[in-house]
């Protein structure tokens, strides 16, 4: 598919011979909603490194699992996801909302196609579900935003899945993380993963992979190792089993582990 039928959007609304971080995901996923360059990225990403898609499915299954025990067994009714992506099966409020009905939840991407699959998003409890087209970058803006769905003086979660890569270092991901969670109320969460620089598969596979990332799409990513990963949780209470790879973290009964762990880190964390 080369974008057509998506309502909203067509090939002149943005360059699409630029791949894009969601839908390069989306490739990896087994989606649709894709165009040319995309593809490129993806394969050749694929080509460099085999076990990427294995990965970002391990990350949907491991956002579900850490949804469900919020929703479930840690009560809460509120969830911030920064850097939705492309809709897919299990998105949050279906897990949410699958356990709590009544669960508030609002997603924030940038990507200008996010945005036109906004209202398949917006399929929940009527007033539980928003979408804001924002950037990470502008955690001030976003908050004011999602306070008009959510109640940042009761616990929220606040989810970071995959996303801080695209935040280099220079730009201070640390100082976003922390503005979140100094607006959001004792008893929130933390949910994080992120492509590790260490461990799960050779420095040079990674690396390649990486590298050809950077070439062919628009945002660059920056992998980060164990010890950098674990500064975000930084004043938090980590829960067990602690920052792990992604299918380590509460496997469901009956989950077969992965021949080699994804090359990723990930925790919930839940603040004081």
């Amino acid at each position: 598919m080369d974008g057509h039928g998506i309502t909203g959007i067509t090939p002149s609304s943005f360059d699409t011979s630029v791949a894009h971080p969601a839908r390069v995901y989306d490739c990896w996923l087994g989606g649709k909603d894709h165009f040319a360059a995309d593809r490129e990225a993806a394969d050749q990403v694929m080509t460099a490194n085999p076990g990427i898609v294995p990965g970002v499915r391990s990350n949907r299954a491991f956002l579900s699992r850490a949804v469900r025990y919020l929703a479930g067994e840690a009560g809460i009714g509120q969830f911030l996801d920064l850097g939705t992506g492309l809709p897919s099966a299990n998105n949050v409020h279906e897990v949410a909302q699958a356990t709590a009905a009544d669960a508030r939840v609002v997603y924030v991407d940038h990507d200008p196609i996010v945005l036109a699959h906004a209202r398949a998003l917006l399929t929940g409890t009527p007033g539980t579900v928003a979408y804001i087209q924002a950037d990470l970058r502008e955690p001030t803006a976003i908050l004011a935003e999602a306070a008009r769905t959510l109640d940042f003086s009761q616990p929220v979660a606040i989810l970071l899945l995959m996303t801080l890569q695209f935040i280099a270092d220079e730009e201070r991901p640390d100082e976003i993380v922390r503005t979140f969670l100094d607006t959001a109320a004792p008893g929130s969460y933390l949910v994080l993963s992120h492509p590790a620089s260490d461990g799960g598969i050779p420095a040079e596979v990674a690396n390649r992979a990486t590298n050809r990332y950077n070439q062919l799409v628009a945002t660059r990513m920056t992998r980060r190792d164990r010890a950098q990963v674990a500064a975000f949780f930084d004043g938090l209470d980590l829960i067990a089993p602690g920052l792990v790879p992604m299918s380590q973290w509460r496997p469901d009964p009956g989950d077969v582990p992965p021949d080699r762990p994804s090359p990723a880190h990930c925790g919930v964390a839940r603040k004081p």
